[in-house]
This record gives structure tokens, sequence and C-alpha cells, in this order.
């Protein structure tokens, strides 16, 4: 079975800001694959269901963003998922606005959650899709930006994003990550120059 944990922050007043991208991409696969995702697990919300005939559990930590791994790594071990099928969405500062990229390992490059899901399980050996919320103008407050509201203008966005987001977690699904990375990695529109 596919573990799809998809990052963010339990709670209203988070639900449309940059840190919650993986939350709305989980969200946006059970809407389409007709997954419910309502049961308790782990100190998570999961669901069960296919992607692609492939056995999939879609999981968003309610233990806030920091501390993600130690629901994922509870939720892996009880259901004997192996680290190999754990795929990980979420929001990447260090990436343009709807920027993705795919990457099938790597250290956390300084993301809180990805530190807590790597640390947790002992192993930066995980599938994971960065998506890009940087809005392309310097920041003052990292976090501040993170954790407000999007702006009109990204939200005008947001939906094509988080469909291309979903279209890149099924290919990984059902193609592979190397398929997938081919297919779906890009660049924000309008930079030329190769980001992080």
């Amino acid at each position: 079975m596919f573990l799809v944990a998809g990052l963010g922050n339990p709670g209203e007043e988070y639900a449309l800001t940059p840190h919650n991208m993986g939350f709305l991409t989980v969200d946006r696969l059970a809407e389409r694959h007709g997954i419910r995702i309502a049961r308790k697990d782990s100190r998570a919300l999961v669901g069960l269901g296919e992607i692609d005939g492939q056995p999939v559990m879609l999981a968003k930590p309610q233990t806030f963003m920091n501390l993600s791994g130690t629901s994922l790594v509870p939720l892996m071990e009880k259901h004997a998922i192996d680290p190999g099928r754990l795929v990980v969405v979420y929001d990447d500062l260090d990436l343009g606005w709807k920027a993705l990229k795919i990457k099938p390992k790597g250290s956390a490059a300084g993301h809180n959650g990805m530190k807590s899901v790597i640390g947790s399980l002992g192993s930066g050996e995980i599938v994971r899709v960065r998506l890009g919320v940087h809005p392309g103008h310097p920041l003052h407050g990292g976090t501040e930006y993170l954790l407000a509201p999007m702006k009109r203008s990204q939200r005008a966005e947001l939906d094509e994003f988080i469909d291309y987001a979903a279209d890149a977690v099924r290919a990984i699904i059902a193609w592979g990550v190397e398929k997938a990375m081919t297919r779906y990695n890009r660049r924000a529109p309008g930079l030329n120059e190769e980001e992080a």
C-alpha cells in the first residue's frame, strides 16, 4: 500500500495558507478518487482507497507541521507500510509559486515538517513532492507569510496548481518516480534560472 501524506496544520485558520499545500493536494486526490479522509489513526486523519488500481492510504497528520513524523512513522508501523511506498507532499519556500519538484530522496533543506519525518523515520530515502510557494518578491518574515491566508492572486491560481500536484502524485503511483519527475517537475512560471 502507498501512503500519501500531505503536510500542513490542522484548524480552519490555516486552511488556505501556503503552509497547507500538502493538505490541499491530499484533499484533491481524495475528491478525485472517491476516498473519504475521516478516520482518526496515529494522530492523523486518514482515508483508504485506490489510485490507478493501487491500494492507497491518504493521510493528513494532525500534530502540526513541525511534528509530522511523530504521526507518520507510527502509522507506517501499524499498517506495515514500507518507507519506499511513502510519498510526502509539502510546501517549499525555496521554490517559486507554482513550481513543482518531485525528488526520490534528500535532506529536509530547512523544512521543519520534513525534518520531523526524516528524523522519525531515520532516513532521507523518502519520495517527496515539493510545491513552490515563494511569491517572487522579497519576504521579511517567512513564517508569517507561510501561516497567513493566501493573497487573492494566488487563490486565483490555486485550483490549477493543486490539480497539477494531484496529477503528479497519481503519476508517481501509476508510473514510478523517474517517469513522474520527467513529466511533472516544473519551474515557477517566468523563471529561467535553475531552482533549488
